[in-house]
């Protein structure tokens, strides 16, 4: 008899950490490979950020915390909620936990009964179906067509809420389509939600300030106020602030949802490292002109990548208004052979491709629930990007 839980029979590993492995591996065996599976920029973080955590060490702050945060940077939270959002939350309002994927699981395992369901559009992120699964919830996946940029339609949310609804999962920038909803995008919505007073919305906002082309961000609880009473706002500094390693991220909610995400936490995880609180709050509170500096290196790559892909045979990429990734169609290299004539089946098949054949590393469009594509981060050396793309074409070109 296995000692292994029956529930994780339900989940699979992520598979974008897969790829990540994977790449490092072959690296370390001496292969030439590029690895663009990871969502991570390859900017080092700021030196106000790393200089404010040597001083809490220095100072000694290397004990427990409170659970959920610390009251410095549940303030820096707070006010970071009330300038960017409009949002006004107390401290109780507030949760910190170590990322922004801990504070997600902490709120579906404390919310999820069996049965609930989690409506998640497609393509998504990869880990928030697994999550609702170890959570005993249901995920209610809603393809979202490339003609619609990816994006939720109010008319598809309509019809795949029921009774047993108990969240929808917004993300914007998404992950893995960079495709951002606008405030009326946002209102449209909304709409739908205000007509289903028993669902609630969690907003993963991680991406928020990785936006191009004058493109405006809204958060959903800022664009629609209503929703305000049953929306949990998540974010983190992961992505902007250059901090994917120190693993901090944070949320805003009804007072009562807080209180049990931070029981969930005081039996798994309890506070997230005091050293890396300290460099959040500088984050939060200091200086933040590289963002928009990043952003516009970010920008020239992502035009770099979608204007080589879109010359390559059989694949077709949209410009995204977000994020550090695209989502590249490959369905025309569907049913084509490789050199070594195995026939290109699925996206699985051509990332496969990619690998073995060039040294590329991608992943699947299968893995974020909507095929045929592949997804590509774009965080990497700009000079690595030129030469994937050309190893990309070359790839395309060798079909038959």
């Amino acid at each position: 008899m296995s000692v292994i839980a029956e529930r994780l029979s339900r989940i699979k590993p992520s598979p974008t950490i897969a790829v990540s492995q994977k790449a490092r591996d072959l690296k370390a065996a001496g292969q030439d490979v590029i690895g663009l599976g990871a969502g991570e920029p390859d900017f080092d973080t700021p030196d106000n950020i790393k200089e404010a955590a040597i001083a809490a060490i220095k100072r000694g702050e290397t004990k427990y915390t409170a659970v959920d945060g610390t009251p410095e940077l549940k303030a820096a939270v707070a006010a970071k909620f009330k300038r960017e959002n409009g949002l006004d939350y107390g401290p109780e309002q507030i949760t910190v936990g170590t990322g922004a994927k801990q504070v997600l699981y902490n709120a579906l395992m404390a919310t999820l009964d069996p049965g609930d369901e989690v409506v998640i559009p497609a393509p998504y992120w990869v880990s928030y179906p697994d999550m609702a699964l170890l959570a005993e919830g249901e995920p209610v996946i809603v393809p979202c067509s490339q003609n619609n940029l990816f994006k939720l339609q109010p008319e598809d949310l309509e019809a795949a809420i029921t009774d047993k609804t108990k969240w929808l999962i917004l993300n914007s920038p998404s992950n893995p389509t960079g495709s951002a909803y606008s405030r009326d995008e946002m209102r449209a919505i909304g709409e739908v939600l205000e007509r289903h007073p028993h669902v609630w919305v969690l907003t993963d906002d991680i991406y928020e300030h990785l936006v191009y082309d004058g493109f405006e961000f809204a958060t959903l609880a800022q664009a629609v106020p209503a929703l305000y009473e049953r929306t949990l706002t998540v974010n983190g500094v992961s992505k902007a602030y250059c901090m994917t390693g120190w693993r901090i991220g944070f949320a805003g909610g009804p007072a009562d949802l807080i209180k049990a995400m931070s029981k969930v936490q005081s039996q798994s995880t309890s506070n997230p490292s005091s050293i890396s609180q300290a460099a959040a709050v500088a984050a939060l509170t200091g200086p933040n002109g590289f963002i928009a500096e990043h952003n516009e290196v970010f920008k020239a790559r992502r035009d770099l990548v979608v204007d080589a892909l879109n010359t390559c045979a059989g694949l077709a990429c949209h410009r995204p208004a977000g994020a550090f990734y695209v989502y590249p169609s490959c369905a025309g290299t569907l049913g084509k052979k490789t050199p070594k004539g195995k026939t290109i089946a699925s996206d699985g098949d051509f990332v496969t491709y990619l690998l073995e054949a060039e040294g590329v590393a991608t992943v699947q469009g299968e893995a974020f629930g909507l095929s045929p594509y592949f997804r590509i981060s774009y965080a990497t050396a700009t000079e690595a990007l030129e030469e994937a793309c050309t190893r990309i074409k070359r790839a395309c070109e060798a079909l038959s």
